[in-house]
């Protein structure tokens, strides 16, 4: 099993007996394809139950429903209590494992969107928010519903619009606070500045510590490490769309020094810039 602070990840895919899941394909279910859906469900996990995705194809959402469970959100391990959804963008390490002697009840989509698609999840988009997991719950149980019984087409497109769309708010950025939406949106056109905590709370005309409260609750992160996202996944299309060197992305991002560049991105990615750019 991974552990917190494990030096590497591998592609990893365990169940163990203790675990159920109901899982739904978008090569059984056509109507999930529309969406880019490749496949959703609901799983009670218990350990050794484990995934790593290395570098999955798309984007993946993961809402919290009852217990608890761990998963690598930004380069680190968290701890996922109930009420919490998760979201990851395409090709960064997206892993959870459960805790051993917990049930974790969790419902979960995943995504395949090629990289000239948008994605459902981007860097912009928060890392964790709080949910109404009860009524998502009803949504995922009521396509579950249909899908075991009568398969009515009509009535399988409508629970599948209904979770597209909750997918769809859960990861929309900035999802109620204009200053952060303005913000943010300068950052990202900007991101070869020295944005450094004070000058980005002076951007947004609140104080320090009011800024990193509003970025806590509406992106589920630090603004530094929101700032960070925005420049591994900037720095992520500049290697495959570019041939720049590593050294001039490094600055385009706002890095100063590669070193420090390529650490960054490693931790999030779980790649150096250049094995990532040879990957793609």
């Amino acid at each position: 099993m991974i552990t917190p602070g494990s030096p590497a990840l591998r592609e990893t895919t365990i169940d163990g007996a203790k675990t159920t899941r109901w899982v739904l394909e978008a090569a059984e279910c056509r109507a999930l394809a529309v969406h880019r859906i490749a496949r959703l469900g609901l799983d009670e996990a218990m350990a050794p139950y484990e995934r790593v995705r290395l570098s999955p194809a798309g984007s993946f959402l993961m809402v919290c429903v009852s217990g608890s469970g761990r998963m690598l959100l930004d380069g680190r391990w968290h701890t996922v209590s109930a009420g919490w959804a998760c979201m990851a963008p395409p090709r960064v390490p997206n892993a959870f494992q459960a805790i051993t002697g917990k049930k974790w009840r969790f419902l979960w989509a995943r995504y395949d969107e090629p990289p000239f698609v948008t994605p459902l999840v981007s860097a912009a988009s928060p890392v964790r928010v709080k949910v109404d997991a009860g009524q998502l719950l009803h949504i995922w149980e009521g396509l579950r519903g249909e899908w075991e019984s009568t398969r009515d087409a009509q009535a399988l497109h409508h629970w599948i619009e209904l979770i597209q769309h909750h997918a769809r708010r859960l990861a929309e950025p900035w999802r109620k606070d204009e200053r952060l939406r303005s913000l943010w949106q300068t950052v990202e056109a900007r991101l070869a500045e020295d944005w450094t905590l004070k000058a980005l709370a002076h951007a947004a005309h609140v104080s320090e510590e009011h800024f990193r409260r509003l970025c806590w609750k509406e992106l589920g992160r630090s603004p530094m490490a929101h700032l960070t996202s925005l420049r591994i996944q900037a720095a992520q299309g500049l290697l495959v769309n570019t041939k720049d060197k590593q050294e001039t992305i490094a600055q385009l991002v706002g890095y100063l020094s590669p070193i420090a560049f390529a650490r960054a991105f490693k931790r999030w990615v779980g790649c150096h810039p250049s094995e990532y750019r040879a990957r793609d």
